[in-house]
Protein backbone atom coordinates (compact mmCIF):
# COMPACT_ATOMS: atom_id res chain seq x y z
CA UNK A 1 0.00 0.00 0.00
CA UNK A 2 1.31 3.44 -0.94
CA UNK A 3 1.71 5.83 2.01
CA UNK A 4 3.84 8.73 3.27
CA UNK A 5 7.13 8.42 5.12
CA UNK A 6 9.90 11.00 4.99
CA UNK A 7 12.16 9.38 7.58
CA UNK A 8 13.12 6.07 5.99
CA UNK A 9 16.81 5.40 6.84
CA UNK A 10 19.20 5.31 3.90
CA UNK A 11 20.86 2.11 2.82
CA UNK A 12 24.63 1.92 2.52
CA UNK A 13 24.33 2.20 -1.27
CA UNK A 14 22.10 5.27 -1.04
CA UNK A 15 24.50 6.97 1.38
CA UNK A 16 27.38 6.22 -0.98
CA UNK A 17 25.47 7.66 -3.96
CA UNK A 18 24.53 10.82 -2.09
CA UNK A 19 28.06 11.47 -0.85
CA UNK A 20 29.60 10.80 -4.26
CA UNK A 21 27.02 12.95 -6.06
CA UNK A 22 27.48 15.83 -3.61
CA UNK A 23 31.27 15.71 -4.01
CA UNK A 24 30.97 15.84 -7.81
CA UNK A 25 28.39 18.65 -7.68
CA UNK A 26 30.40 20.86 -5.32
CA UNK A 27 33.56 20.35 -7.37
CA UNK A 28 31.78 21.31 -10.59
CA UNK A 29 30.16 24.32 -8.90
CA UNK A 30 33.51 25.74 -7.79
CA UNK A 31 34.99 25.11 -11.24
CA UNK A 32 32.05 26.96 -12.83
CA UNK A 33 32.47 29.82 -10.34
CA UNK A 34 36.18 30.23 -11.05
CA UNK A 35 35.64 30.01 -14.82
CA UNK A 36 32.88 32.62 -14.76
CA UNK A 37 34.95 35.01 -12.66
CA UNK A 38 37.98 34.67 -14.93
CA UNK A 39 36.07 34.97 -18.22
CA UNK A 40 33.30 37.37 -17.16
CA UNK A 41 30.73 35.00 -18.70
CA UNK A 42 28.24 33.87 -16.04
CA UNK A 43 26.42 31.23 -18.08
CA UNK A 44 28.85 28.43 -17.22
CA UNK A 45 26.22 26.44 -15.30
CA UNK A 46 23.74 27.09 -18.13
CA UNK A 47 26.03 25.04 -20.39
CA UNK A 48 25.88 22.18 -17.90
CA UNK A 49 22.17 22.33 -17.13
CA UNK A 50 21.17 19.68 -19.68
CA UNK A 51 24.28 17.53 -19.15
CA UNK A 52 24.62 16.98 -15.39
CA UNK A 53 21.28 15.27 -14.58
CA UNK A 54 21.87 12.48 -17.14
CA UNK A 55 25.45 12.10 -15.86
CA UNK A 56 24.18 11.75 -12.29
CA UNK A 57 21.47 9.32 -13.42
CA UNK A 58 23.96 7.06 -15.23
CA UNK A 59 26.40 7.16 -12.30
CA UNK A 60 23.61 6.07 -9.98
CA UNK A 61 22.52 3.33 -12.39
CA UNK A 62 26.07 1.99 -12.68
CA UNK A 63 26.56 2.00 -8.90
CA UNK A 64 23.33 0.03 -8.49
CA UNK A 65 24.74 -2.69 -10.81
CA UNK A 66 22.35 -1.60 -13.55
CA UNK A 67 19.08 -1.83 -11.69
CA UNK A 68 16.36 -1.95 -14.36
CA UNK A 69 14.40 0.99 -12.98
CA UNK A 70 17.51 3.16 -12.66
CA UNK A 71 18.56 2.29 -16.22
CA UNK A 72 15.09 3.30 -17.46
CA UNK A 73 15.34 6.56 -15.52
CA UNK A 74 18.81 7.23 -16.94
CA UNK A 75 17.60 6.61 -20.50
CA UNK A 76 14.73 9.07 -20.03
CA UNK A 77 17.02 11.66 -18.43
CA UNK A 78 19.39 11.27 -21.39
CA UNK A 79 16.55 11.86 -23.87
CA UNK A 80 15.65 15.03 -21.96
CA UNK A 81 19.31 16.13 -21.86
CA UNK A 82 19.97 15.44 -25.55
CA UNK A 83 16.97 17.51 -26.64
CA UNK A 84 17.77 20.42 -24.34
CA UNK A 85 21.47 20.36 -25.27
CA UNK A 86 20.55 20.53 -28.96
CA UNK A 87 18.16 23.42 -28.34
CA UNK A 88 20.81 25.30 -26.36
CA UNK A 89 23.44 24.63 -29.05
CA UNK A 90 21.35 25.91 -31.97
CA UNK A 91 20.71 29.14 -30.06
CA UNK A 92 24.47 29.74 -29.81
CA UNK A 93 24.95 28.44 -26.28
CA UNK A 94 28.09 26.44 -27.06
CA UNK A 95 31.31 27.52 -28.72
CA UNK A 96 35.02 26.84 -28.61
CA UNK A 97 36.66 27.27 -26.17
CA UNK A 98 33.70 25.97 -24.15
CA UNK A 99 33.67 28.76 -21.56
CA UNK A 100 32.81 31.30 -24.24
CA UNK A 101 29.54 31.64 -26.13
CA UNK A 102 26.16 33.11 -25.34
CA UNK A 103 25.46 34.49 -21.88
CA UNK A 104 21.90 34.53 -20.57
CA UNK A 105 20.71 38.16 -20.85
CA UNK A 106 19.17 37.98 -17.36
CA UNK A 107 22.59 37.79 -15.67
CA UNK A 108 23.52 41.21 -17.09
CA UNK A 109 20.23 42.66 -15.82
CA UNK A 110 20.86 41.19 -12.37
CA UNK A 111 24.44 42.51 -12.27
CA UNK A 112 23.13 46.03 -12.86
CA UNK A 113 20.50 45.86 -10.10
CA UNK A 114 21.12 48.02 -7.01
CA UNK A 115 20.87 45.03 -4.67
CA UNK A 116 23.85 43.38 -6.36
CA UNK A 117 25.84 46.49 -7.23
CA UNK A 118 29.50 46.20 -6.40
CA UNK A 119 31.92 43.41 -7.28
CA UNK A 120 31.79 41.60 -3.94
CA UNK A 121 28.00 41.44 -3.76
CA UNK A 122 27.83 40.01 -7.25
CA UNK A 123 30.74 37.66 -6.57
CA UNK A 124 29.00 36.21 -3.52
CA UNK A 125 25.75 35.87 -5.49
CA UNK A 126 27.65 34.16 -8.29
CA UNK A 127 29.22 31.71 -5.83
CA UNK A 128 26.13 31.03 -3.74
CA UNK A 129 23.32 31.01 -6.29
CA UNK A 130 24.57 31.05 -9.87
CA UNK A 131 27.17 28.33 -9.29
CA UNK A 132 26.65 26.36 -6.09
CA UNK A 133 22.87 26.38 -5.70
CA UNK A 134 22.12 25.67 -9.35
CA UNK A 135 24.55 22.76 -9.61
CA UNK A 136 23.26 21.27 -6.36
CA UNK A 137 19.73 21.64 -7.72
CA UNK A 138 20.74 19.57 -10.76
CA UNK A 139 21.84 16.87 -8.34
CA UNK A 140 18.65 17.17 -6.30
CA UNK A 141 16.31 16.67 -9.27
CA UNK A 142 18.15 13.39 -9.93
CA UNK A 143 17.60 12.18 -6.34
CA UNK A 144 14.61 9.94 -7.23
CA UNK A 145 17.23 7.60 -8.74
CA UNK A 146 18.91 7.39 -5.33
CA UNK A 147 15.59 6.73 -3.59
CA UNK A 148 14.85 4.01 -6.13
CA UNK A 149 18.23 2.39 -5.48
CA UNK A 150 17.18 1.13 -2.05
CA UNK A 151 15.16 -1.97 -1.31
CA UNK A 152 12.89 -1.36 -4.25
CA UNK A 153 9.79 -2.97 -5.66
CA UNK A 154 10.04 -4.53 -9.12
CA UNK A 155 8.97 -2.51 -12.15
CA UNK A 156 5.21 -1.95 -12.10
CA UNK A 157 2.37 -0.06 -13.71
CA UNK A 158 3.31 3.20 -12.00
CA UNK A 159 6.72 3.01 -13.69
CA UNK A 160 4.98 2.57 -17.05
CA UNK A 161 2.70 5.52 -16.35
CA UNK A 162 5.61 7.70 -15.23
CA UNK A 163 7.58 6.83 -18.38
CA UNK A 164 4.59 7.65 -20.60
CA UNK A 165 4.03 10.98 -18.84
CA UNK A 166 7.74 11.83 -19.02
CA UNK A 167 7.78 11.23 -22.78
CA UNK A 168 4.55 13.17 -23.25
CA UNK A 169 5.83 16.23 -21.39
CA UNK A 170 9.15 15.96 -23.23
CA UNK A 171 7.31 16.09 -26.56
CA UNK A 172 5.30 19.09 -25.35
CA UNK A 173 8.46 20.91 -24.32
CA UNK A 174 10.06 20.06 -27.67
CA UNK A 175 7.09 21.47 -29.58
CA UNK A 176 7.06 24.67 -27.49
CA UNK A 177 10.79 25.27 -27.90
CA UNK A 178 10.51 24.62 -31.64
CA UNK A 179 7.68 27.15 -32.00
CA UNK A 180 9.69 29.73 -30.08
CA UNK A 181 12.82 29.02 -32.11
CA UNK A 182 10.96 29.39 -35.43
CA UNK A 183 9.40 32.65 -34.26
CA UNK A 184 12.68 34.19 -33.11
CA UNK A 185 14.52 33.02 -36.25
CA UNK A 186 11.91 34.57 -38.54
CA UNK A 187 11.74 37.80 -36.50
CA UNK A 188 15.49 38.32 -36.71
CA UNK A 189 15.53 37.36 -40.41
CA UNK A 190 12.93 40.04 -41.16
CA UNK A 191 14.90 42.62 -39.21
CA UNK A 192 18.11 41.84 -41.09
CA UNK A 193 16.29 41.94 -44.42
CA UNK A 194 14.56 45.21 -43.60
CA UNK A 195 11.13 43.62 -44.01
CA UNK A 196 8.11 44.95 -42.11
CA UNK A 197 7.36 43.40 -38.72
CA UNK A 198 3.59 42.87 -38.52
CA UNK A 199 1.33 40.86 -36.25
CA UNK A 200 3.11 39.12 -33.42
CA UNK A 201 6.46 39.91 -35.05
CA UNK A 202 5.66 43.58 -34.52
CA UNK A 203 4.70 42.89 -30.92
CA UNK A 204 8.06 41.20 -30.48
CA UNK A 205 6.98 38.04 -28.65
CA UNK A 206 5.26 34.79 -29.58
CA UNK A 207 1.57 34.68 -28.69
CA UNK A 208 0.22 31.96 -31.01
CA UNK A 209 0.32 28.16 -31.01
CA UNK A 210 1.11 26.75 -27.60
CA UNK A 211 1.98 30.26 -26.47
CA UNK A 212 -1.64 31.24 -27.05
CA UNK A 213 -2.64 28.68 -24.40
CA UNK A 214 0.04 29.49 -21.81
CA UNK A 215 2.74 32.14 -21.68
CA UNK A 216 5.43 29.59 -20.82
CA UNK A 217 4.37 26.11 -22.02
CA UNK A 218 8.02 25.01 -22.19
CA UNK A 219 8.62 25.96 -18.55
CA UNK A 220 5.41 24.20 -17.49
CA UNK A 221 6.51 21.05 -19.31
CA UNK A 222 9.97 21.24 -17.72
CA UNK A 223 8.52 21.32 -14.21
CA UNK A 224 6.11 18.50 -15.07
CA UNK A 225 8.97 16.37 -16.42
CA UNK A 226 10.82 16.37 -13.10
CA UNK A 227 7.65 15.88 -11.07
CA UNK A 228 7.02 12.84 -13.26
CA UNK A 229 10.61 11.68 -12.71
CA UNK A 230 9.86 11.71 -8.99
CA UNK A 231 7.05 9.18 -9.56
CA UNK A 232 9.69 6.51 -10.21
CA UNK A 233 10.77 6.82 -6.58
CA UNK A 234 7.14 6.38 -5.55
CA UNK A 235 6.91 3.25 -7.68
CA UNK A 236 10.10 1.92 -6.11
CA UNK A 237 9.45 2.76 -2.46
CA UNK A 238 5.68 2.73 -2.16
CA UNK A 239 5.90 6.19 -0.52
CA UNK A 240 3.77 8.89 -2.12
CA UNK A 241 5.89 11.49 -0.36
CA UNK A 242 9.55 10.77 0.26
CA UNK A 243 12.73 12.81 0.70
CA UNK A 244 13.68 12.72 -2.99
CA UNK A 245 10.81 15.15 -3.76
CA UNK A 246 13.00 18.05 -2.65
CA UNK A 247 14.54 18.51 -6.11
CA UNK A 248 11.20 18.84 -7.91
CA UNK A 249 9.88 21.21 -5.22
CA UNK A 250 12.95 23.48 -5.40
CA UNK A 251 12.84 23.44 -9.21
CA UNK A 252 9.22 24.61 -9.15
CA UNK A 253 10.12 27.40 -6.73
CA UNK A 254 13.05 28.43 -8.93
CA UNK A 255 10.81 28.65 -11.98
CA UNK A 256 8.31 30.83 -10.11
CA UNK A 257 11.00 33.40 -9.33
CA UNK A 258 12.86 33.23 -12.63
CA UNK A 259 9.66 33.46 -14.68
CA UNK A 260 8.48 36.48 -12.72
CA UNK A 261 11.86 38.14 -13.30
CA UNK A 262 11.80 37.27 -17.01
CA UNK A 263 8.32 38.68 -17.44
CA UNK A 264 9.29 41.92 -15.70
CA UNK A 265 11.99 42.34 -18.35
CA UNK A 266 9.50 41.49 -21.11
CA UNK A 267 7.02 44.11 -19.88
CA UNK A 268 9.76 46.70 -20.13
CA UNK A 269 10.69 45.66 -23.69
CA UNK A 270 7.27 45.01 -25.24
CA UNK A 271 4.38 47.48 -24.69
CA UNK A 272 1.69 44.85 -25.36
CA UNK A 273 3.11 42.18 -23.07
CA UNK A 274 1.02 43.29 -20.09
CA UNK A 275 -2.18 42.75 -22.08
CA UNK A 276 -0.87 39.30 -23.06
CA UNK A 277 -0.38 38.55 -19.37
CA UNK A 278 -3.99 39.48 -18.64
CA UNK A 279 -5.36 37.25 -21.37
CA UNK A 280 -3.14 34.16 -21.21
CA UNK A 281 -2.25 32.18 -18.04
CA UNK A 282 1.39 31.74 -17.08
CA UNK A 283 1.74 27.94 -16.99
CA UNK A 284 -1.58 26.05 -16.98
CA UNK A 285 -4.01 26.62 -19.88
CA UNK A 286 -7.61 27.55 -19.11
CA UNK A 287 -9.40 26.57 -22.33
CA UNK A 288 -12.82 27.12 -20.72
CA UNK A 289 -11.95 30.80 -20.16
CA UNK A 290 -9.84 31.42 -23.22
CA UNK A 291 -10.16 34.75 -25.01
CA UNK A 292 -8.48 35.85 -28.25
CA UNK A 293 -4.95 36.95 -27.44
CA UNK A 294 -5.15 40.11 -29.52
Amino acid sequence: MLHIDLLVPLTQLQSHLLCGGALIAVSIAFLAFITSEVTGNYSQVDRLWSILPPVFAWCFAAASHWNQRLVLMAVLATAWGARLTFNFWRRGGYSWPPWRGMEDYRWAVLRSSPALAGPWRWRLFNLGFVSLYQVLLLLLIALPSVAAAGEARPLNLLDAGAAALFIGFLLLETAADQQQYEFQTEKHRRRRAGEPLDGEYGRGFRSSGLFGLARHPNFAAEMAIWCTYYLFSVAATGEWLNWSAIGAVLLILLFQGSTQFTERISRGKYPEYEEYQRRVPRFIPRPWARRPVF
